[in-house]
């Protein structure tokens, strides 16, 4: 391979998909390619790295100004891809969850966040090899919650709130004999309501059930243990709100490996040809900042080696209250 692939980007062009690989070169086509996910496939199939298998199929130079951009990975069946996450993953990452609680149960005692956070912080990166402590898990929803760079972020009707987390997310396809492999790595807003977790922490679950957005690029190799980056919220084309956020290993209270592990351990997310995305967590929220987001805001989350950000404007869906029958 005569360049060293960073990553890969999905597009379409005049209707038609395709998959990009970008280098310090810049970015080429990869013959023949329509999804990041059959290159996956493909480069499992022949054992071998994404890397190396889109290094063999590189074709012309392209603008990725001129196409639309996707989603980084999708599934052609959205049932089959998973939406999941992980909170009080990262170091300070306590601190804005446990004023929420303890602000609204108005109790002196360590909550429950801050108990899981210091069990993290003691066991979430065990040296011995062995699995550590599990973390906090939670479901977000299948592949239709996915937005596309630039598609709003649409919170819905009876939301209390519609606010951004700034994230990496692990990208995984479980291979035929139900082994999860690590594709690659998205920069992600996670898109929570805090308004309603704050209410009852066992809420969390249904603060959880919204979309969330992916930035154009699947970071391939190793995540880089230390990882700086920016989230802002721009309203009218001014930034509102702007603070720095990491991630990384360095700065987590979890190893990646004891997150994949306690989120593998469960057989029913090891069906062969699923895809997984799963959620790291955070420690930066404008919410914490006493921030209130409306439609028309735009969050951007940006953070290197990632080139390209995440950008999505903020919106309300119309209501839409279920009536359930019998039949």
């Amino acid at each position: 391979m005569s360049e060293t692939i960073n990553s890969l980007v999905q597009f379409e062009e005049g209707g038609a998909r395709g998959v990009a690989a970008l280098s310090a070169g810049g970015a080429r086509r990869v013959i023949g390619a329509t999804t990041t996910l059959a290159l996956a496939e493909a480069a499992l199939a022949a054992d071998e790295s994404l890397a190396d298998h889109v290094g063999a199929r590189l074709g012309d130079t392209i603008d990725l100004g001129g196409v639309r951009l996707l989603s980084p990975i999708d599934h052609a069946d959205d049932a089959h891809c998973v939406v999941t996450g992980t909170g009080l993953t990262h170091l300070g990452s306590a601190e804005g969850r446990d004023k929420m609680h303890r602000a609204a149960a108005e109790n002196p005692q360590p909550t429950d966040s801050m108990k899981m956070f210091l069990m993290g912080v003691d066991g979430g990166k065990p040296s011995d090899g062995q699995p550590g402590v599990q973390p906090e898990w939670f479901y977000k929803g299948d592949g239709a919650i996915l937005v596309a760079p630039g598609e709003p972020l649409t919170m819905p009707a009876f939301a209390l709130d519609g606010g951004e987390e700034p994230e990496i997310a692990g990208i995984y396809l479980i291979a035929a004999d139900g082994t999860p492999v690590r594709i690659g790595y998205a920069l992600g807003n996670e898109f929570s309501d805090h308004v309603t977790e704050r209410g009852n922490y066992l809420w969390l679950a249904h603060s959880k059930l919204r979309p969330a957005a992916l930035g154009p690029e699947l970071l391939l190799g190793e995540l880089p243990q230390d990882i700086r980056g920016t989230s802002r919220i721009l309203r009218d084309g001014e930034t509102l709100w702007e603070k720095p956020f990491v991630s990384g290993e360095a700065n987590m209270s979890h190893s990646l490996a004891n997150l994949e592990h306690h989120h593998f351990k469960y057989a029913g997310f090891r069906r062969p040809g699923d895809l997984h995305v799963h959620f790291f967590g955070t420690a930066t929220l404008s919410f914490s900042d006493g921030i209130q987001t409306q439609p028309g805001d735009v969050f951007e989350v940006s953070a290197a080696p990632f080139t390209l950000p995440v950008r999505n404007p903020l919106a309300v869906a119309a209501a839409d209250v279920p009536v359930v029958k019998t039949i």
